[in-house]
């Protein structure tokens, strides 16, 4: 006999679309990235539903200095989703997983002062992301590329990944670039990235 108590397909849909508003609403002050095509997925039409409550609608409720796919500069054709949660703000930019090694996207924050940062890069997950998308950081004492596995679940908060902690100096000298060059093995996302400040490391003891 057939259970009328389990919802039917559209009514799961429906709830599925509210939740999505509910927790990813974002500030009427975002708007999306004027260089990047718009999204193609519907309110709701999610493939990983139990991960919308860690969407962070917010960039600005977070701690330390976040800076979104809405301010970063863009090189080549990205396209926004928020068809795999969770995000920060609007949604995601993917590479569409096309024009491989032409593509970046440069996160520079505004730093206060000078000092230690650990650096954490935003993704959500699946297995259509590639397993090596190159992360170049600019620091005060270099640089350095970290090789990001985005089919790897972030361990902070299901969204976070430390990328390490690195010496910048106060204002715009610094930045988070993401490219696409040998990533053929899946798309390449963009979303956010979080400069948080934390103490010195530690001198070893003579």
């Amino acid at each position: 006999m057939k259970n009328s108590r389990l919802p039917s397909r559209s009514a799961f849909a429906l709830l599925c679309a509210v939740t999505c508003a509910v927790f990813a609403a974002p500030t009427a002050k975002l708007a999306p990235h004027p260089a990047a095509l718009p999204n193609t997925h519907a309110p709701g039409e999610v493939d990983r539903p139990e991960l919308v409550p860690f969407i962070v609608a917010d960039p600005a409720s977070l701690s330390g200095i976040v800076v979104d796919e809405t301010a970063a500069t863009l090189v080549g054709k990205w396209q926004y989703s928020t068809h795999t949660p969770p995000y920060v703000g609007l949604g995601y930019l993917h590479d569409l997983r096309a024009e491989k090694g032409a593509k970046s996207a440069t996160f520079t924050p505004e730093l206060p002062r000078a000092g230690w940062y650990e650096v954490r890069l935003a993704h959500c997950s699946n297995v259509r992301r590639t397993t090596t998308a190159p992360v170049t950081i600019r620091h005060g004492d270099g640089e350095t590329i970290v090789r990001v596995n985005q089919r790897e679940e972030p361990p902070h908060a299901r969204l976070w990944r430390t990328l390490g902690t690195f010496r910048f100096a106060a204002g715009r000298a610094g930045f988070v670039r993401i490219d696409n060059a040998g990533t053929s093995d899946g798309y390449v996302i963009a979303d956010a990235v979080q400069f948080l400040p934390v103490p010195p490391p530690s001198s070893p003891t003579p």
